[in-house]
């Protein structure tokens, strides 16, 4: 489970003990990555928010993206930051924080387009046209750290980088 820190304490945590931080977890790249995303996603649904969003559908379906994951990664990034996920060892956590992110790397990519699409530069309130091309821009960034989450998420999962003797050693001791 390498990229995921903690991963090799996974099972020494005992189930009445209180939630510890983790600050290995905010220095890991999966842990920045979901802090940025955090921030990119607020940056996304708030400047969509700021505008006449509800007059124009697609930017329903952008709200909906982006605020969904924004509150996903938000649990996400506090579950692993008060190392939750080692209190519930049963859940394949790679394996869900792998599809996870493969999901919303797919729906940003629709949110993008989407909003990216809708953007019309002749729109009545020059604002609103300069909060939806900020807005699809910062989709796009997102989206791309959603990609990459997904590639370390699936390294993680498949245990590469770390040694499996090493691994199997401290996971039972």
């Amino acid at each position: 489970m390498a990229g995921l820190p903690g991963a090799a304490r996974a099972r020494s945590a005992s189930p009445g003990s209180p939630p510890a931080l983790d600050g290995s977890f905010l220095l890991s790249p999966l842990g920045g990555l979901m802090g940025v995303q955090a921030v990119l996603g607020l940056l996304v649904w708030s400047l969509i928010a700021a505008t006449t969003y509800h007059l124009h559908a697609a930017y329903g379906w952008v709200m909906f993206v982006s605020l969904f994951f924004w509150i996903l990664t938000l649990l996400f990034f506090v579950t692993y930051l008060l190392q939750l996920h080692q209190k519930f060892y049963m859940i394949p956590w790679p394996l869900v924080l792998m599809i996870y992110n493969a999901v919303a790397t797919v729906l940003y990519i629709t949110a993008f387009v989407t909003c990216a699409a809708a953007v019309q530069p002749t729109s009545w309130r020059q604002w609103d046209y300069n909060r939806r091309a900020a807005a699809s821009f910062f989709a796009c960034v997102t989206m791309i750290t959603y990609g990459v989450s997904t590639f370390f998420s699936f390294r993680a999962w498949k245990g590469l980088g770390s040694n499996a003797a090493t691994s199997q050693v401290t996971d039972h001791a």
